[in-house]
């Protein structure tokens, strides 16, 4: 990789800026829905295909792709996913009808999983050095952690100041950008070879496995728990067990289980699903909450968010290397769980005549502030055991548990807001203090999340676990 300074520069902001795209994406075009609705002609269960499409095959393909990396080199995956992507991102905003556009949204899925599951990896084998890694992650937490809220404010400001299309188009110079100076400073990479073996037949069980979990999750969440949804997620978890069995007897497994028996692997992939839960059902809620019972337009719910990626800027950008160096990573983590879930624990006193400054700034405030310390803590953790073999693989781990979070957590509060309203409606309560109740429910989940979040990281992130340095990778933590 480039050795000077200034060429891991350079390389860190290319690699940021397409995993900010990807990540961007998926807020930008929420915002854009009803929109899109109206032109295209969707129906209301249609629509939700405009982002479930995305997200199955997102979700679905992330660890092969990581694989996949390890295998034929992590820059050559990048820089598919980089053309799957922007080439997908133009059909999408050139699309004449629905059908069009869901195929386009499926196909951006598989281009962001190709770019996504491999620049954590890359970042990992870029900074060998502890300290520096640490301040690289924090970069590229800041991406994961920051997109969705800077997506909503891009999304309300294109769709209002031009139009939908253009949620689409805003990609295009992004990844053209990073297609072009990505071989000017990203060194190429080898890889262990295809002749190494992939397990092809624990692809298929693994990507069938997440893609249907994902589906089952995004359903139950939109229809309930029907028969549909739970046959889903009964498949999803034999195809997965299937996918365990084949990795514990096959000579070349897709996932390493001995990376599972890491403590620093295996514990902050699990507190990342519980995390993310609460962070991303967070940004649904109050998105519905400050449009529906405060009135607030798409681009005013955008800007609305703005002081929530302040701080995390602040706090993984600025404060990310001090923090982790002067506490450990795990009490950095832990702190920075608290103080999202004191955040969530404010919301909960929303009301219907509540104001923003009131009732939701101080919340944006504190949710930056610890999702700011968590993610560049809890990203480091799960890198920290990582080989250079196996970084693409764990790097695509770590996504893909962080992609079913927000899936859990957005279907969970969203049918706990749903249930709540439904409710209070059939009780005789005003549509917005109906909903406002939905939403006080919501944000105690969240809270609850967050919590159960720091319980999960303080105890299985034991202090060999959460002290491992970055640069003894090959003698990972017992178990």
């Amino acid at each position: 990789m480039p050795e000077t300074a200034r060429h891991r520069g350079a390389a860190l902001a290319v690699l940021s800026a397409a995993s900010l795209m990807v990540v961007l994406d998926s807020s930008i075009v929420a915002v854009a829905l009803p929109v899109i609705q109206t032109d295209l002609g969707f129906s209301a269960p249609g629509l939700a295909w405009v982002v479930n499409a995305y997200l199955v095959a997102f979700g679905g393909l992330l660890l092969l792709s990581g694989r996949l990396g390890d295998l034929v080199g992590r820059r050559r995956v990048f820089l598919v996913g980089l053309v799957v992507f922007t080439a997908a991102s133009l059909a999408a905003g050139l699309s004449p009808n629905a059908t069009t556009l869901v195929v386009a949204r499926f196909v951006q899925g598989v281009g962001g999983a190709l770019t996504s599951a491999v620049v954590l990896g890359m970042i990992v084998t870029l900074y060998p050095e502890p300290r520096a890694r640490v301040r690289a992650i924090g970069v590229y937490s800041f991406t994961q952690a920051a997109g969705a809220s800077i997506g909503m404010v891009a999304g309300g400001a294109l769709t209002q100041g031009l139009d939908w299309h253009w949620t689409f188009y805003i990609n295009l110079p992004i990844g053209i950008a990073a297609l072009v100076l990505t071989p000017l400073v990203v060194a190429s990479d080898r890889g262990l070879g295809l002749r190494t073996g992939i397990d092809v037949l624990g692809a298929l069980l693994v990507t069938a496995g997440v893609m249907l979990l994902v589906l089952g999750i995004v359903q139950a969440g939109d229809a309930g728990w029907t028969f549909l949804t739970i046959a889903t997620l009964v498949s999803a978890v034999i195809l997965l067990l299937l996918f365990l069995l084949r990795q514990a007897r096959t000579r070349t497994p897709l996932l390493p289980l001995r990376l599972l028996r890491v403590r620093a692997i295996s514990g902050a992939n699990l507190t990342m699903v519980v995390m993310v839960a609460g962070f991303l059902g967070f940004q649904f809620v109050t998105a519905l909450y400050l449009q529906q019972v405060l009135g607030f337009d798409a681009l005013a719910t955008g800007f609305a968010f703005v002081p929530t990626p302040v701080m995390i800027a602040a706090f993984s950008l600025g404060l990310a290397d001090w923090l982790n160096t002067r506490f450990s990573p795990r009490a950095v983590l832990v702190a920075g769980l608290l103080t999202t879930s004191v955040a969530f624990l404010y919301l909960t006193q929303v009301q219907t005549s509540g104001g923003y400054a009131l009732h939701v700034l101080p919340s944006l405030v504190l949710m930056g502030a610890g999702a700011g310390m968590a993610i560049p803590a809890l990203m480091g953790l799960a890198m920290s055991a990582a080989t250079p073999e196996d970084s693409g693989v764990t790097s695509g781990l770590i996504t893909t548990t962080q992609q079913v979070g927000g899936a859990v957590g957005t279907a969970v509060l969203a049918t706990a807001a749903a249930t709540r309203t439904a409710e209070m409606l059939s009780g005789g309560a005003s549509e917005k203090e109906a909903l406002a109740s939905g939403f006080r429910v919501a944000y105690g989940y969240s809270a609850g999340l967050t919590a159960l979040a720091a319980i999960l990281a303080a105890v299985i992130l034991g202090r060999r676990a959460a002290a491992a340095p970055a640069d003894t990778a090959a003698e990972p933590v017992a178990s």
